[in-house]
């Protein structure tokens, strides 16, 4: 695991002294040592004295305990109590499954359960796709993951990043009403990932792959999606992938630079950037600059269509930069070119932070906390499970790569990311694409049939 420094959320509770200025001294104090301040709640407010939770984000605990240094030196403040707000909210985890009917009377248990269950158990066995109809399956999804590449903590084992997958199943379900299930393996070999996978298919409307380190995780999806009738996304792929060509085009309306014109470089090539430029090449059909850690990782950007590359030579030529290494501060301010756009995405520490590339130059700068994966994934699994399509067709993500560019404010690279109306307006965006290849699907069988003597088979 690597020593990596996280942004630290704690929640300090102050008795400030009843008197004006005192509570705008002591956020002053808080963003002169270099923290933020969150939300600030009042506890209760008396005649001498008012009590203030306030939420600070540091760097770490070492700049935590420097900033209470610097505050317990107010005197008209007393820090009383420091919380971990994130731990507290994660207490008992983040989800959990509830009934969507009652069961309040035994004439409710005959329906819910048995006998009644029976009459349903047997219209599956007689036509088993009425489990679209009587069952959760069709807007149920499999998050899993083998926990080696969480966040930017690496391969930390399943069960350390159930939080994370905890996370994205409350967020999947809040904004498009879909029940995520975390699947947690014991196993990091690709043919026993794919073998569970398709075990527990029958359980699921789509299987969602989830932190899973590349390059695994490039065979273990075309294995899933070529042999599974249900659809299956890596969000580390094709959800950073959508997103990012999405605020890149937002970002080309106050760059300057066209996305169909520009130079392109990807710096850092695994899930996320090779991904980025598969769907760059076709969006834009030109091939991008490509450098990686390893020489197998850009072998593989060529063999997708990509130009092999370095560091030196992208920051040097290309217009729009995309970073995905993982590695903080790789790119330095000397090397940014003026007008350039760059996409630093690592998280939680960009290449180089967007204050940092403005300040050298940048027309546009943005990191991985502004360029978020949860404005794409909850649509696009909403819009596929609606149009019950088999698989998530690269037409159907540049659907959502449409439905993301417009649902953004001018001058804004992406949208907000839990906007209700955001995720509805890509599962539409995207379950149309779907029904309309269907469509065409079928326009095109006809056509043949018309034209052969072979008999169509019933639909």
């Amino acid at each position: 695991m690597r020593n990596v420094d996280y942004e630290v959320v704690r929640t300090l509770r102050c008795r400030n002294l009843n008197a004006p200025g005192v509570l705008g001294k002591l956020t002053t104090t808080i963003g002169q040592n270099g923290a933020s301040v969150g939300n600030i709640t009042t506890v209760s407010l008396g005649h001498n004295f008012n009590v203030r939770d306030i939420d600070v984000i540091v760097r770490n605990k070492e700049h935590l305990g420097q900033l209470l240094s610097q505050v317990s030196k107010l005197r008209e403040v007393t820090v009383l109590e420091v919380r971990d707000a994130v731990l507290n909210l994660h207490e008992n985890g983040k989800i959990k499954m509830i009934n969507t009917v009652s069961v309040n009377s035994m004439d409710d248990l005959r329906k819910v359960y048995t006998p009644g269950v029976a009459e349903v158990c047997k219209l599956l066995v007689d036509d088993a796709n009425w489990k679209d109809y009587y069952t959760n399956i069709p807007y149920s999804i499999a998050i899993i993951t083998d926990g080696t590449a969480i966040l930017g903590l690496g391969n930390i084992g399943s069960v350390a990043g159930m939080p994370v997958i905890e996370g994205k199943a409350a967020l999947i379900q809040q904004l498009a009403g879909i029940s995520g299930i975390p699947i947690l393996l014991d196993t990091t070999d690709q043919n026993e990932i794919v073998q569970t996978a398709k075990h527990i298919a029958l359980t699921f409307g789509g299987i969602q792959l989830e932190d899973i380190a590349s390059p695994r995780c490039f065979v273990i999806l075309e294995q899933l999606e070529r042999e599974l009738n249900i659809p299956v996304m890596h969000d580390d792929q094709q959800g950073t992938a959508v997103v990012t060509v999405a605020s890149l085009i937002n970002a080309s309306k106050f760059s300057g630079i066209q996305l169909q014109e520009a130079k392109i470089g990807l710096i850092g090539l695994g899930a996320a950037g090779l991904s980025i430029g598969k769907f760059l090449l076709r969006f834009t059909g030109n091939p991008s600059l490509g450098t990686a850690r390893t020489e197998a990782s850009i072998r593989r950007h060529v063999e997708h269509g990509g130009i092999a590359s370095s560091l030196e030579e992208i920051m040097q030529t290309a217009d729009i930069v995309v970073a995905t290494t993982g590695v903080a501060g790789l790119i330095e301010s000397r090397m940014v070119r003026k007008g350039q756009v760059i996409f630093a995405l690592s998280n939680p520490y960009p290449e180089i932070t967007p204050e940092a590339a403005r300040a050298a130059g940048a027309a546009v700068a943005t990191d991985g906390k502004a360029v978020n994966n949860l404005v794409g994934y909850p649509g696009i699994w909403r819009g596929t499970l609606d149009a019950k399509a088999s698989s998530i067709t690269f037409e159907m993500y540049m659907a959502a790569i449409s439905a993301i560019v417009d649902a953004t404010a001018d001058g804004e690279l992406a949208p907000n990311p839990l906007d209700p109306k955001l995720h509805l307006t890509v599962a539409h965006n995207v379950a149309r694409a779907a029904l309309d290849s269907r469509v065409a699907q079928r326009q095109l069988d006809n056509d043949y049939f018309e034209n052969t003597t072979i008999k169509q088979p019933p639909r």
